[in-house]
């Protein structure tokens, strides 16, 4: 065979797999679906290419949004929706993707550029995505862009934002709240607010940085009842004796 005459066409399944999993899986349901090549849409309709969908990679690297957002709420996502388990999305996108078709096995959402003035009011009651972050999501990754510096208060922002979602999110089991690296949060600070505060009977794994160490204290005292897994990062040592804890 000559190997400078080779078509992609003409490697098996198998190999073609292989390749395919190499590439952004948004890049892949992108330019094959719909070419009218019945490989490569046996290929690509895999489970691989479509259990988990970073559409903020789309967002980040585009400039032709609207078009891609098009033909992947309109084509693509109500042929794989039931495939979908995992959208990594940036909150203003949101909305239009989850809304584009049901998704009965979408469990887990990351959310890029997380920010409690534009996020946040999709986690109230009578939201158009109510049902699936009350009833659906048990897994939550938030990768924040508000600045820590910015905020007055942190135990303010665990109320409102923190506490909310978890009370808000019924099914939620993993939490995890992080940041572009050199990139300072507002952390959750519980330690002067009642007992059933940022509580849950359902959350197994937390990943957060927390304002000092009596903060860190206090995640143990049995708010997070079923908690099993525990990250956390201190912004400060320092121990409020004043403060009683039930461990």
């Amino acid at each position: 065979m000559n190997l400078s005459s080779v078509h992609l066409l003409d490697l098996p399944n198998e190999m073609l797999f292989n390749i395919l999993k190499k590439l952004e899986n948004v890049d892949i349901l992108y330019s094959f679906f719909g070419i009218n090549n019945e490989r490569f849409e046996k290929i690509i309709e895999d489970e691989f290419f479509s259990n988990s969908i970073n559409i903020a990679s789309i967002t980040e690297n585009s400039t032709t949004i609207d078009a891609i957002f098009d033909r992947f709420c309109d084509y693509i996502l109500p042929r794989i929706y039931f495939n979908v388990k995992c959208f990594i999305v940036e909150p203003e996108f949101m909305e239009r993707i989850l809304l584009a078709t049901p998704y009965p096995n979408l469990t887990e959402l990351k959310l890029f550029n997380f920010q409690r003035d534009s996020s946040l009011h999709y986690f109230t009651d009578n939201s158009s995505l109510e049902h699936i972050l009350k009833e659906q999501i048990t897994k939550l990754d938030l990768i924040h862009k508000d600045d820590a510096y910015e905020i007055i208060s942190s135990k303010v922002y665990t109320k409102t934002v923190y506490a909310h979602i978890l009370t808000y999110c019924e099914k939620l089991e993993h939490l995890s709240v992080t940041s572009p690296s050199n990139f300072v949060y507002p952390s959750l600070s519980i330690r002067y607010l009642p007992l059933n505060t940022f509580s849950s009977s359902t959350l197994t794994y937390l990943c957060i940085n927390v304002q000092t160490f009596t903060d860190f204290v206090c995640l143990l005292d049995g708010r997070l009842k079923q908690l099993s897994t525990l990250i956390v990062q201190l912004y400060q040592m320092d121990i409020d004796s004043s403060v009683v804890h039930n461990l």
